[in-house]
């Protein structure tokens, strides 16, 4: 018995489940007249068989894709990629970051390039002006836009450009 099918595996396999309920999607069995999980590919982890038999346990306190301390990330509605300048160093990072992350969360992923990044302001150019990013919002939020369907829809390269963010160090001693 497998947790995922492994033809799934490292696939979105979020089809299989009920967008309401979060279960696993069911089917009427023609022959049996009786609702079952509908699993095209096979059985996985807390899956019910279709016919009782011993070595199955109910004793399932919940199943792993309700259980909140299994979950290891959720789907992004969108990617977009990122620079990320150092303004004393002028170290250039790329990232590519999920629309609902907030700075806050990028600043954490971006610590594997700088281990001092708590330790600097986060800004982006605006109207000639650099404008101090809110950390608790988006890059949306933060009205960061996200041109890359523009970039797509006018046949321009998607590596052509990528939103700036500046990095300004406080020079407050934070410990790394």
């Amino acid at each position: 018995m497998y947790l995922v099918h492994p033809q799934a595996a490292g696939q979105d396999i979020s089809h299989w489940f009920d967008e309401k309920t979060g279960d696993v999607k069911t089917r009427v069995d023609p022959d049996k007249g009786i609702r079952l999980p509908y699993t095209p590919q096979g059985r996985f982890l807390h899956v019910p068989p279709a016919e009782p038999t011993a070595d199955w346990s109910t004793k399932i306190a919940s199943p792993w894709w309700q259980d909140e301390k299994l979950v290891i990330g959720k789907l992004s509605a969108k990617t977009r990629k990122i620079q990320i300048v150092n303004v004393i160093s002028q170290q250039t990072d790329l990232l590519t970051v999920c629309s609902e992350e907030t700075i806050n969360e990028i600043r954490d992923r971006y610590m594997e390039y700088n281990r001092h990044a708590q330790s600097y302001t986060w800004k982006k150019l605006s109207q000639g002006t650099f404008v101090l990013l809110d950390m608790d919002k988006t890059l949306a939020e933060n009205g960061v836009v996200d041109e890359s369907e523009e970039f797509e829809e006018l046949g321009i390269e998607d590596d052509f450009y990528y939103p700036i963010i500046h990095v300004y160090f406080n020079d407050d001693l934070t410990v790394a």
